[in-house]
């Protein structure tokens, strides 16, 4: 704290839930660099901790990657300075290990003279046995991220080429992933069986670009091609893409948080957009719950898609009820003590002649420990609001995601921890609560219900979880026998 009284505040007061990472890659454009930057900022709201680019120009490779977001990180002399026409890209939030320049990706390893760069969206949950086993055969890891352990366990292998090493890294790890990795010449991306987490790929021209998201795209001015199928490997080098799917076909478990809150709503993915779908989540929740109300109004901007579904459906005005103050960055000046609910304020104020003496309803995506839901609602209160109610476009969330979503305990989630919906909402401090059903909400997908992860409402994991997994567990250095139920593959 300084001495005018004023502290810096990393923290914007926030409980929602952090967006795991995002990834980008680009083979065949003299500018891959600056592709890859924009990519990432265009990829910015699925990390915002950390930020890499790796280049490689068929002899060299090239790093740099730094604490920060991307337009912190990389400027014009460091784009200068990442050569060659491959790039792989990687913005990071932590859902395994802590938030350190040393856990920033791509990682960068040599092995027999040759480099190998690598970028992960997703957690391995097996991540703590794995490394264990490699540590005891003598593995010398730089990081705490479970994302380093396939280049250890590919070192295994690579005698035997590149593609068997791949496939037999990825057969040894579980849970979820999304990788991008570059060589010298080569750009691979490969996506989990279970396809937890989206993957993309595009074309600019004659380049090749993958994303996490197809927003990427867009701004890139490059057109989607089609996705990453769960299970496939895909490899770009100088004479095309070719891909393979080694391992044997499982039901998939899309995350379904992707469409309810992650991804950004200008996004296609899973074959859905995500600002229409959000829009029918809004509609299913107004047929399943509609209490009389003055109006509909949104905790912008998560919140905004719902709700203009919920408006359309229930034929109630829409407004925005609070504003929003865009330009609030990830570190401000908190006058210390001096102003009552200041994280809260600072971020959304409510438009008071508007909401005095109203009847409202809350369109909210999602609840997650309920802290920054009760002060925003404490602060409606105190202008005049006379009823809140509170609509949520996903049902309770109740279990902890291991994943690669920053909830991984269950005393983060006030469902859980409450135990039934009025106790939240007697907590939050409403008049009155609402989940969306699961039913509603996969139908209002209008995919598969049997293609979705839906454990973080369920309960029930598409692969097996150890009670004790945090996002911490790589550093624990407590040891376990790795399990030995590896995914079955096919050379």
């Amino acid at each position: 704290m300084s001495g005018n009284g004023f502290e810096v505040f990393g923290s914007l007061g926030e409980d929602r839930p952090r967006e795991e990472c995002g990834i980008f890659a680009v083979h065949g454009h003299e500018q891959a660099s600056r592709l890859a930057y924009f990519g990432l900022f265009a990829l910015q709201h699925r990390g915002q901790e950390s930020a890499g680019i790796t280049t490689a120009d068929g002899k060299t490779v090239h790093e740099h990657k730094g604490m920060g977001l991307v337009s912190d990180v990389f400027h014009e002399n460091t784009l200068q300075r990442l050569r060659g026409h491959l790039a792989i890209g990687h913005v990071r939030y932590s859902t395994t290990g802590s938030s350190t320049l040393s856990n920033a990706q791509p990682f960068l390893v040599h092995h027999a003279g040759e480099p190998y760069a690598l970028g992960h969206n997703g957690n391995f949950i097996n991540a703590r046995q794995l490394r264990s086993q490699l540590e005891r055969q003598g593995s010398i890891f730089q990081s705490t991220m479970d994302s380093e352990i396939v280049v250890h366990l590919m070192a295994h292998h690579l005698r035997n080429g590149f593609d068997e090493a791949l496939v037999r890294a990825l057969a040894k790890v579980k849970g979820s992933y999304c990788l991008v990795m570059l060589t010298k010449d080569r750009v691979i991306a490969a996506r989990d069986p279970r396809g937890f987490r989206p993957l993309a790929i595009g074309k600019l021209g004659e380049a090749t670009v993958v994303a996490s998201e197809t927003c990427a795209f867009d701004l890139l001015g490059a057109v989607y091609v089609r996705d990453v199928e769960p299970g496939e490997i895909v490899i770009i080098d100088n004479t095309g893409m070719r891909s393979f799917k080694p391992f044997r076909k499982v039901r998939p478990a899309r995350c379904i948080f992707e469409l309810v809150y992650f991804a950004r709503p200008d996004s296609q993915i899973f074959g859905q957009n995500v600002y229409l779908c959000r829009k029918r989540f809004g509609h299913r929740l107004a047929r399943e719950y509609c209490p009389g109300a003055d109006l509909v109004m949104p905790f912008p901007d998560s919140g905004n898609y719902a709700a203009l579904g919920y408006a359309e459906e229930s034929r109630l005005p829409f407004e925005m009820g609070m504003i929003r103050n865009h330009y609030v960055g990830r570190t401000f000046i908190r006058p210390s003590q001096a102003i009552r609910d200041f994280g809260v304020r600072v971020k959304l104020n409510p438009v008071k002649p508007l909401l005095q003496g109203k009847r409202v309803i809350i369109v909210e995506d999602s609840i997650i420990r309920g802290t920054t839901s009760r002060n925003r609602i404490r602060n409606l209160r105190q202008i005049g609001v006379k009823e809140i109610h509170m609509a949520i476009s996903c049902p309770p969330t109740r279990h902890p995601c291991p994943y690669g979503i920053d909830f991984s305990s269950k005393g983060e989630l006030v469902a859980a921890e409450k135990g039934d919906v009025e106790a939240v909402g007697r907590f939050i401090g409403l008049d009155s609560l609402y989940y969306l059903s699961l039913k509603g909400m996969v139908e209002a997908t209008r995919m598969d219900p049997k293609s979705f992860c839906l454990a973080c409402y369920s309960g029930k994991y598409p692969i097996p979880v150890d009670d004790e997994f945090d996002k911490l567990c790589m550093e624990d250095r407590v040891s376990c026998e790795p399990q030995q139920d590896d995914l079955p593959f096919i050379l």
